[in-house]
């Protein structure tokens, strides 16, 4: 017994000493957009962003699935709403074959309120992905200013410019970013197209895991543990981009993942033949957005981005 105690100690300190060490050796190869120092026109204060969001508009041409609004819900008494995800991945789908950056920013306030669901260990990918978001806004903001001549309001939507400024969408984006030396293709650069790039690939980790909890059991009548589907989406889409050290530290985080009923009820089901239906509305969303960023960033030979 006291044998086993200690080997349940000595694993636990080690899960803390690898996930310290991620969280160090990340800070170095990571945009640095956080909101440390907030109330300047450069490091505006965000806590407006927890306030409960406008219903954004969709666009005409988006095809809805058969069924889809009655299958997918109001949850109550949690963060992360999919009806919310949904409405948002919608409007971002620009009529013009491009991506409205506030919706799509705020289809990525949605997913952090589903990764920071999933407990603390998730804070290894959330952590990161909430400092591009704010990245990408602190730079509409820090172009509307300049543009403008004068700080503008900090803590409103307003502010940043991503409705009629040069960051309303990924291309006008590409456009101001690439005229104003922001990008470089041979070394890093905070550029909101380098956070995008970023983004993207974080955007096919979700859209892979959620399509392995959307599939059926397998030949034996098992399903797939959350934490494997996570490392197989993983391997494809971050694992390429990410050093031996923290594909190493990513392990943990997968062990750590909570059982697939618990991913169930974040869309508010109780068994996977609820959930499979509104996961695959919601992977549709998610491809469809996906597609049209890669071939956005695949038109201005942004997809290796360092």
């Amino acid at each position: 017994m006291v044998f086993l105690r200690r080997t349940l100690l000595l694993r636990y300190l080690l899960l803390s000493a690898m996930l310290a060490l991620l969280l160090f050796v990340s800070s170095f190869w990571l945009p640095q957009g956080g909101a440390r120092e907030c109330g300047s026109p450069w490091q505006p204060c965000l806590s407006f962003y927890h306030q409960k969001p406008a219903p954004p508009w969709a666009p005409e041409q988006w095809v809805e699935p058969d069924g889809a609004l009655s299958l997918i819900k109001e949850c109550p008494g949690q963060s992360f709403q999919a009806s919310h995800l949904l409405l948002y991945l919608k409007s971002s789908l620009a009529n013009d074959d491009d991506i409205l950056l506030e919706p799509y920013l705020k289809s990525w306030d949605q997913l952090l309120k589903f990764m920071e669901s999933l407990g603390p260990m998730v804070s290894f990918f959330s952590q990161k992905v909430q400092e591009k978001v704010v990245l990408i806004r602190e730079l509409s903001l820090r172009h509307n200013t300049e543009a403008n001549g004068k700080p503008a309001g900090l803590q409103t939507p307003e502010a940043f410019g991503l409705k009629a400024g040069a960051y309303r969408s990924v291309r006008s984006m590409m456009v101001a970013e690439l005229k104003a030396d922001m990008v470089n293709f041979s070394y890093r650069t905070d550029s909101g197209c380098r956070t995008l790039l970023r983004l993207h690939r974080s955007l096919l980790w979700l859209k892979l895991m959620l399509e392995g909890l959307a599939e059926g059991p397998d030949e034996n009548g098992q399903y797939k543990t959350p934490g494997e589907l996570s490392r197989d989406a993983y391997k494809v889409a971050l694992a390429p981009h990410h050093p031996w050290v923290l594909r190493q530290a990513a392990e943990f985080v997968f062990l750590a993942l909570p059982e697939r009923q618990y991913f169930l009820q974040l869309v508010c089901v109780q068994n996977q033949q609820e959930a499979t239906p509104i996961l695959r509305i919601i992977i549709h969303a998610l491809t469809l957005v996906h597609t049209r960023t890669q071939q956005l960033l695949a038109e201005r030979d942004m997809l290796d981005l360092p």
